[in-house]
């Protein structure tokens, strides 16, 4: 695939540690500073990408790479057709975590690992760090309680974080590059040889906050997906690792 300059539209995360939900005996793991698209993926950006790569318009792409639903409200093979002014600027859903890979892969950029994305959300409008802000908290839980939208509002107009990053609350789920590593993977819970009591003890157990419950939602979800599948909310932005000698 052709690649464009990495760097558009980027902002940088300074990196730190931070505690994940699920990690190897609780223990803070440290991320290195990275770049983060600034919006997730819209529509119209989207339709670009099919355009110049056929293999991933909702009229050939292979079932393996991505369900039935991929694209579903998309009204011709190329683009959104008739609500496009409503949405082209809102963030693609309905796309694979292969879409969504190959996507940033040919911009010359990767999905963010969930340590990466996880660490960017925990940054309000003034703070890098927000995990013990009420207010902050409370925000979330009230996005999560909401039904969808009919139209997804545009990128621009959700809240901008402490690192520039906008809508990382509060517009929609996003894929990350092991976006099932942490808990039981849905694979897992698939096998019938397997007691299904092991994945709600071991997301229970295995928490470092059980008290976090937005966290856990995000953990949850991911942990239900495989790479084909599509849902109407599940969107994605893309990453780029820094040189090292800049880190």
């Amino acid at each position: 695939m052709a690649q464009k300059n990495p760097s558009t539209g980027l902002v940088m995360i300074k990196g730190g540690s931070f505690v994940p939900l699920y990690g190897p005996d609780a223990k803070p793991v440290k991320v290195q500073s990275f770049q983060l698209d600034a919006y997730p993926v819209t529509n119209a950006q989207f339709e670009a990408f099919v355009q110049a790569y056929p293999k991933w318009r909702k009229a050939t792409v292979k079932k393996i790479f991505a369900d039935q639903n991929y694209l579903k409200h998309w009204a011709t093979p190329l683009g959104v057709g008739p609500d496009a002014a409503k949405i082209k600027n809102s963030p693609v859903t309905n796309v694979s975590w292969f879409a969504a890979k190959a996507y940033c892969e040919c911009q010359g950029k990767r999905l963010p690992t969930s340590n990466e994305w996880e660490f960017a959300a925990l940054a309000s409008e003034t703070k890098p760090d927000a995990t013990n802000d009420e207010k902050f908290y409370q925000r979330s839980l009230e996005w999560y309680s909401k039904p969808n939208p009919k139209y997804l509002p545009p990128v621009k107009e959700s809240f901008r974080n402490y690192y520039g990053a906008y809508g990382m609350i509060g517009l929609v789920w996003e894929w990350t590059q092991d976006y099932n590593s942490a808990l039981l993977v849905g694979e897992g819970r698939s096998n019938a040889s397997l007691d299904k009591q092991e994945f709600c003890g071991s997301g229970a157990s295995g928490a470092t906050n059980v008290k976090n419950y937005v966290a856990f939602m995000r953990y949850a979800f991911r942990s239900s997906l495989k790479a084909n599948y599509t849902v109407a909310n599940l969107g994605f932005r893309c990453a780029s690792s820094m040189p090292v000698a800049s880190r």
